[in-house]
């Protein structure tokens, strides 16, 4: 087999000698078994599945969000004597009919689809193909934890199960832990085999620059482009707008560029990735779209002129350079308005705690003490001990120091948690912090608590951000944000591998007359964000209407309803600026918007103030449950503590005089009371553990 690999690796794509781990993937994926693979962009991923393509019998569907990529896949393909084809809505009906005639005949070995195209063709002609294998490139997609989820992806499960006995390969350049675990699961994948390659890029060149003024950023890179003369580059931006001024910019410094984003028509976009892939435009300015399906190897340097809105996004975008392997640059620039317009647009997804939360760890390796290498890998779970030597921060080092204990304590609390809390209540536990959820929880009856006391929030804050930076813990999105532990801080925890930590520095404020080193950010009222969220709606409806912005409401309109947010037609009557037409038109969106608004300020119930509300409606402990889809024995775990809380509880309507007499009577038995086990043990389980928990309630409280 190996030499069959080697010749048909040879022969059809030039190549002598597989890279890092594609042998081994694809002798997998012929032995007929569901496989993942994570490679960097420009790690080889096709080849992991064109190579089975042509030694199986039949044909390879391969499932691709991106058209302008199916056509180059299967140019590049069809250069090299593979039978390869895309079938999507850019064809004509002649051309459709033609591809489908030859895949019905088993005349190809690969046939390009968008999960779209698929699910419009499957109860049609698609049912009469022989397939052999499908491959599911970004693969990411299918996950709501991912930087880039399509829901179309998730329908890719009903092929799967359609088609049991076909091996499925899903392939990605970016995921982390939890998206590569969702992909298993929401593409219906048997017992998949993970394929990891490394993700360290070592020829891209890390550069962060934060606050940078506008004309210096714009000097600076005017400066960099042309000491790089003849090469190709990107500069992505956030709007549209600015990758218009960039191209400009360049342009009237004799600086040949173009911009792309999707305002331009398609044809438009088409011409100018194409001059682009011909060396024809050496510099696009683009929106992060650009990129997604361009496979060019010599792009020399990747400009972000704002912040990305996640890790993946910007290690994707980044990826874009020096594919070729040969030395390229990338630098980042970032300021607050950037992280308060993402912020912005992260609140606004059903997703928001989670896109939240991915824009911190973002933030985080923008303002980093941390070998910049060491967090990306970090990110992907791939552990680098030394540092880079190459990005900015290795390059002008900050102060360190041994961070062994520090992690040490940090690691120890989390553990004795069992991995069950994040950020704020990690800190709250190591400084001692008299909280309730440190009672309630008994998280002061841990050893850790308190061992931390010595550092204040700032200090922990900072310590804890490079104990995610350098990998030694992961953030758990799918379980509310909480750390685990990764094998590299168990090194740290358990073997006493020892770390060195960037030393803490207060940062300095803003005084008139001396030199400034950092900003403070002014707090927003709620009127403002207010204000600003409006703002937002007002510009999704100027571009939708492809109208000016002022046009749809002025900033004084605007800032008005904010101040007196009217929640009906009525008081929007009231607002200046807004006739009868403007309220018909637009009011319905703009109340709906003030009314969420007020209502995400309102302070949420508790769970327990939940719970009680059902008890008083007359719900049993059971009812309750079902009601709020959580245990039985974690409802009896509500009532014991609103109970104790001082809520007027009725205690005996759940617990008897004999339970009562039988726990009391045990209790002097048992060396522990905290644990309830071993109660229920020494009384043979005739009694349940909530009524249990309920009693030892009652008996705190008389006593």
């Amino acid at each position: 087999m190996n030499q069959q690999l080697k010749a048909q690796l040879k022969t059809t794509f030039g190549y002598d000698n597989f890279r890092d781990q594609q042998e081994e993937i694809i002798e997998h994926i012929l032995s007929k078994k569901d496989t993942i693979v994570l490679m960097p962009t420009g790690g080889g991923k096709s080849i992991c599945f064109q190579i089975p393509a042509l030694i199986f019998e039949n044909l390879t569907v391969v499932i691709s969000p991106l058209i302008s990529l199916m056509k180059d896949q299967v140019d590049a393909l069809k250069s090299n004597g593979v039978k390869a084809e895309f079938y999507n809505s850019s064809l004509s009906d002649e051309s459709k009919k033609a591809i489908q005639t030859k895949a019905e005949n088993n005349e190809l070995k690969l046939l390009y689809l968008s999960p779209e195209t698929l699910f419009q063709i499957s109860s049609s002609w698609f049912r009469n193909l022989t397939i052999s294998l499908v491959a599911i490139d970004e693969a990411h997609c299918v996950s709501m934890w991912g930087h880039d989820f399509r829901p179309e992806y998730t329908q890719i499960k009903i092929l799967r199960n359609q088609l049991k006995e076909i091996p499925f390969v899903a392939l990605t350049a970016t995921a982390d832990r939890i998206t590569r675990k969702d992909i298993a699961t929401h593409l219906g994948l048997t017992e998949p085999k993970t394929f990891l390659s490394s993700f360290d890029r070592p020829n891209l060149n890390l550069n962060v620059k934060g606050n940078v003024p506008k004309q210096k950023k714009i000097d600076e890179i005017l400066d960099f482009i042309e000491s790089k003369p003849n090469q190709s580059g990107i500069i992505y931006c956030l709007s549209r707008k600015e990758t218009e001024e960039w191209s400009q910019i360049l342009e009237d410094n004799n600086i040949h560029a173009a911009h792309y984003h999707a305002g331009l028509t398609s044809d438009e976009r088409d011409k100018i990735q194409t001059e682009f892939i011909n060396d024809e435009i050496p510099i696009i300015c683009a929106t992060i779209a650009f990129g997604m399906g361009i496979d060019k190897s010599n792009v020399r340097w990747i400009i972000h002129n704002n912040l990305p809105k996640n890790v993946e996004g910007y290690y994707q975008e980044i990826g874009r350079a020096g594919r070729d392997g040969l030395k390229s640059d990338t630098i980042l620039y970032f300021n607050y308005r950037d992280v308060k317009l993402l912020a912005d647009f992260a609140r606004e997804s059903e997703h928001s705690t989670v896109l939240l939360e991915k824009l911190n760890r973002m933030i985080e390796f923008a303002e980093a003490t941390t070998c910049r290498r060491k967090i990306l890998l970090a990110y992907f779970s791939e552990e680098l001990h030394e540092n880079c030597g190459k990005c900015d921060i290795c390059k002008n080092p900050p102060s360190t120091i041994d961070g062994t204990i520090i992690a040490q304590k940090a690691l120890s609390a989390i553990k004795r948690t069992n991995e069950s809390i994040g950020n704020n209540t990690l800190i709250d536990l190591l400084r001692g912090a008299k909280t309730s959820e440190m009672f309630s929880k008994k998280y002061n009856e841990l050893k850790t608590y308190g061992i931390g006391a010595d550092l204040n929030v700032n200090q922990w804050m900072f310590y804890i951000t490079q104990l995610k930076n350098i990998g030694l813990v992961e953030v758990a999105y799918d379980e509310n944000m909480h750390f685990k532990i990764t094998n590299y801080g168990n090194k740290v925890l358990f073997e006493n591998m020892k770390i060195t930590f960037a030393a803490y520095k207060e940062k300095e404020k803003v005084v008139k007359g001396k030199s400034k080193v950092v900003k403070e950010t002014k707090q927003l009222t709620t009127d403002e964000i207010l204000f600003d969220r409006l703002k937002l709606l007002r510009r999704k409806i100027a571009v939708e209407e492809n109208v000016p912005a002022y046009i749809v409401f002025s900033d004084a309109t605007l800032l008005q309803m904010a101040n007196e947010k009217p929640m009906t037609k009525n008081e929007l009557l009231g607002i200046q600026g807004i006739g009868m037409q403007k309220s018909e038109s637009y009011g319905d969106e703009f109340i709906t918007l003030i009314k969420q608004f007020t209502q995400d300020l309102q302070p949420k119930k508790s769970t327990y103030d939940e719970t009680f509300e059902l008890l008083k409606s007359g719900l049993s402990i059971e009812s309750i449950a079902t009601v709020r889809g959580m245990a039985t024995t974690t409802i009896y775990s509500h009532v014991a503590k609103l109970y104790l809380d001082g809520y007027p509880i009725k205690i005996e309507d759940f617990i008897t005089v004999e339970d009562i007499e039988k726990i009391e009577k045990i209790i002097p038995n048992i060396e522990n009371t905290n644990q309830l086990k071993p109660i229920y043990e020494a009384l043979n389980g005739e009694i349940d553990y909530g009524i249990i928990r309920l009693t030892l309630s009652y008996l705190e409280k008389k006593n």
